[in-house]
């Protein structure tokens, strides 16, 4: 016991000694602690994409709200859904019932180009064509500004993202799309919800004028609860005259949202690897420096009876106190700088753009941290194997 407090009194000596003489060496220091913020500010930046655009994803799924689509089909995109079907899949059991019928929306989805309002660039933007129920099904859309598009006109309502993220959007303006144009008369808001990155018109206008005739892509059925899920999957897939994918709104949206997901954390981090490795090499030249610096006062604690265990662990605690405080500096500058901040993606699903906002979380800064702390301890370890094993006698010839 008295040889393990001996051991700490002198990690703690020579760590207090050693952080003391920081300000001796405060450009080399401050090269490190740069480097570092540098590197989890792009970590956490990147990550909090992915994290926004997934949260965006999943928000938007309800789990008493389910999505059906032709077999086979992993995205509206390639859904094709006859009147018949829509008509079945209403009245299967399990569907909420309202005032106006079956709580069921049957829905066209086309893509259309719209400038973007930060570049001179043009971007594919979703177009729903939605039923008469849509706002029933969907609750949480609520028109903020104009009013609802009228049934049998061409009139179209637009997101509140995409209104924000896309020029000639604007109420009152006309938009040509398909052999038609489109009167701009609402904007409205879906609770950060994929629907918010999207424009919306009636289905029974939208199908002549891009030639589908009576078809649908999707039905959005409101359930009863989230249990009646199995009893409304298991009515259609035992119905001979339909064939039909099931999910739940949740999962389907959680798919969608995997591939971009996976995609920009894979970018991400091999970015902050790479970046990662340059800030190592700049904490392992600063705590050279440091031992350089030191190499008087090392040996003569040596001599005084010091062991090289205390010394390795003084360097080391220098190069994670740099590294912690590089990592505090580069997630608050991520915050600062790109928590909210409101941005577009394709969705490669639907080869269509989502808006979204940057979500740094504080598990994404707590990740920034860490990874700081692994780059402080890899570039503090063969600086501090060296102060360990510097020649005490060659070292006090220096004296």
């Amino acid at each position: 016991m008295r040889g393990i407090i001996a051991w700490l009194s002198q990690v703690v000596v020579v760590s207090v000694l050693n952080l003391r003489t920081i300000p001796q060496r405060m450009g080399s220091s401050v090269v490190a602690v740069v480097g570092i913020a540098g590197v989890v500010t792009v970590f956490v930046a990147v990550l909090s994409t992915a994290e926004g655009f997934r949260s965006t994803m999943q928000s938007t799924g309800s789990p008493d709200m389910a999505v059906v689509m032709r077999a086979g089909s992993d995205s509206e995109m390639v859904s094709v859904l006859s009147r018949d079907d829509v008509r079945i899949i209403s009245e299967a059991a399990g569907v909420r019932r309202g005032e106006n019928g079956p709580m069921a929306s049957g829905e066209l989805f086309v893509i259309v180009d719209l400038p973007k309002r930060s570049t001179n660039s043009t971007a594919n933007v979703s177009m729903r064509g939605v039923g008469p129920n849509a706002f029933a099904v969907r609750p949480n859309v609520k028109i903020v500004q104009g009013r609802a598009f009228e049934t049998g006109r061409n009139e179209l309502i637009v997101g509140r993202n995409a209104a924000s993220q896309f020029a000639g959007t604007e109420v009152g303006r006309t938009l040509k799309f398909g052999r038609a144009e489109w009167a701009v008369v609402g904007v409205f808001d879906a609770g950060g919800t994929v629907s918010d990155s999207e424009l919306w018109c009636d289905a029974a206008v939208l199908q002549p004028v891009y030639q589908r005739g009576t078809t649908f892509q999707t039905v959005y059925a409101r359930l009863e609860s989230p249990g009646a899920f199995t009893a409304f999957k298991d009515a259609l897939t035992s119905d001979p005259r339909v064939n039909l994918t099931i999910q739940r709104e949740t999962d389907y949206y959680a798919e969608q949202s995997q591939m971009i997901t996976r995609l920009i954390s894979t970018i991400g981090v091999g970015i902050a690897l790479l970046m990662g490795v340059g800030a190592v090499f700049g904490a392992v030249n600063t705590m050279y420096t440091a031992v350089a610096a030191r190499t008087r006062e090392i040996a003569t604690l040596r001599a005084l009876g010091f062991g090289g265990g205390p010394v390795v662990v003084s360097v080391l605690a220098e190069s994670l106190l740099l590294a912690l405080i590089g990592g505090v500096i580069g997630g608050a500058l991520a915050y600062a700088g790109f928590n909210g901040f409101r941005t577009t993606t394709m969705n490669f699903q639907t080869f269509s753009q989502v808006a979204f906002a940057f979500a740094v979380k504080p598990g994404l800064i707590l990740s920034g941290l860490v990874y700081a702390l692994v780059m402080g301890l890899l570039g503090g370890l063969l600086p501090a194997l060296r102060a360990a094993r510097l020649p005490v006698v060659a070292a006090l010839r220096e004296l």
